[in-house]
């Protein structure tokens, strides 16, 4: 089950887009959301991060939490 290094790497980037609390909330659900379409277990990790972190926005946990039960409902 090992992952893409390429989509590992991708998954960092947007891992720190979505963490950065100086972009626009609207910036980070973006990055949130592409996050979830990359649908491995790693982005499942850093969604479930996200969803733990308190310094977002309850729109942007709330997505992360959402993105997160569909990786695991499809088989993560």
């Amino acid at each position: 089950m090992a992952e893409k290094p390429d989509k590992v790497d991708e998954v960092k980037k947007l891992l720190a887009i979505a963490n950065d609390m100086g972009l626009s909330s609207g910036v980070r659900i973006k990055a949130v959301d592409a996050i979830g379409n990359i649908g491995t277990h790693d982005a499942l990790l850093a969604l479930l991060d996200l969803a733990a972190n308190e310094s977002l926005i309850k729109n942007e946990r709330d997505r992360a939490l959402k993105h997160a039960r569909k990786i695991i409902k499809s088989g993560y």
